[in-house]
């Protein structure tokens, strides 16, 4: 059952959209070729965009990597309130420049982030991570050296690579001498599954907006397993849990302040298994696209 809380806040950013200017969404997408198997011919990022286009008080524009500047051009990017971001295969062909004019918004808490399954190796996902990484290791410095410390950053570039086995979990920081030292998210985990087996949903703050209208447990009937420890900055929360029936399990909805902004990332999907065809998970994005747009447009 739907908490009060969430369920007032639905309420209430229905009743918004009736009265005040839209929420700006963008769905980025790769556009892989292989998404046309599992999404009735269409993209994945189209597939998306539809549906949300549909809700109300909700504007809606799908990009894509080739598009000129990658769609991500300055005057879209001002036009935008939430970005909803997938990639996959090629994340190392991302603009640098215009992945950064993206997460220089979010910091300034302009736009959100949602970032889908394979987008943890995202550029602008791991970019914000990487920032939230250094804030997070200031705060272990005693108070009095943090003007003065001196940094050393490590693994600045995680793109597609996988750890070895044995490697030390990331982020982490040490002093060595006078230095300290930190060595970046990898934003990757050590296990994953293609299989397609079930997944089993719990949400685990019904009373947060991003979980209005979800329900205590649900199936994704077939997905890709990714198996914790995700190495990335602890999240301020942990709304959504993912379990396989071999034992893995996952932080599947995680949320963190970076800067003045917001990102959410959101473990369920593939490229080829309709999972953002499923109501709840339609229902996960609508939810954090609200509440992003309502938290910049407090800003």
């Amino acid at each position: 059952m739907m908490s009060r809380l969430a369920l007032f806040w639905l309420a209430s950013c229905l009743a918004l959209s009736a009265a005040s200017a839209p929420v700006r969404v963008l769905v980025w997408d790769e556009r892989q070729p292989e998404q046309k198997k599992g999404y009735a011919g269409a993209f994945l990022g189209d597939t998306l965009a539809k549906h949300l286009s549909a809700q109300p008080g909700l504007s809606v524009k799908s990009v894509g990597i080739d598009d000129p500047e990658q769609g991500l051009d300055d005057a879209t990017l001002a036009a935008t309130d939430v970005v909803v971001f997938w990639c996959h295969k090629r994340p190392l062909d991302q603009n640098d420049a215009r992945m950064e004019a993206l997460v220089q918004r979010v910091m300034a808490g302009k736009t959100g982030l949602v970032a889908l399954h394979s987008a943890h190796w995202a550029k602008p996902f791991v970019r914000l991570m990487q920032e939230r990484a250094k804030a997070d290791a200031l705060a272990q410095v005693p108070a009095a050296e943090r003007a003065t410390a001196k940094w050393v950053y490590l693994n600045d570039k995680p793109y597609r690579v996988i750890p070895k086995k044995g490697t030390p979990a990331t982020p982490n920081v040490r002093k060595v001498g006078e230095v300290w030292q930190l060595t970046l998210p990898q934003c990757v985990f050590p296990t994953y599954r293609a299989d397609g087996a079930p997944a089993h949903v719990t949400t685990l703050q019904p009373a947060h907006p991003i979980a209005a209208g979800l329900p205590a447990k649900w199936d994704i009937p077939q997905t890709e397993m990714y198996g914790e420890p995700f190495w990335v900055p602890t999240p301020d929360n942990v709304i959504f849990e993912e379990k396989w029936d071999k034992g893995e399990h996952f932080r599947s909805g995680s949320l963190w302040k970076v800067g003045q902004g917001d990102v959410f990332y959101f473990r369920p999907g593939h490229e080829t298994y309709p999972i953002y065809q499923q109501a709840e998970t339609l229902k996960v994005i609508e939810n954090a696209v609200r509440w992003m747009g309502l938290e910049v447009s407090r800003r």
